[in-house]
């Protein structure tokens, strides 16, 4: 009967965590913008602008051969063929 007691006040304590972690909770940078001002606003709007440009001028690596060992490693060793004596 105890050890019930003990595992439902655990589950029960685990639970109020992981839902408190879940609120908003304002001042925290990540859960809302309330608390910036216009200026700090505008920063991350030319941040995200300057993002966006250099990741169009990144060109895509769709090269199928990307292997970057391919020069250190040994060619595998021919099948060898199946001799009858």
């Amino acid at each position: 009967m105890p050890h019930r007691t003990i595992y439902a006040t655990l589950i029960v304590i685990l639970t109020i965590g992981a839902a408190s972690a879940q609120t908003d909770k304002p001042g925290l940078p990540g859960y809302t913008n309330i608390l910036r001002s216009g200026q700090e606003k505008d920063n991350d709007r030319e941040i995200d602008c300057h993002y966006q440009s250099t990741r169009k001028v990144i060109p895509d690596a769709k090269n199928e051969n990307s292997d970057p060992w391919g020069d250190v490693r040994p060619e595998p060793p021919a099948a060898a063929k199946n001799k009858r004596h």
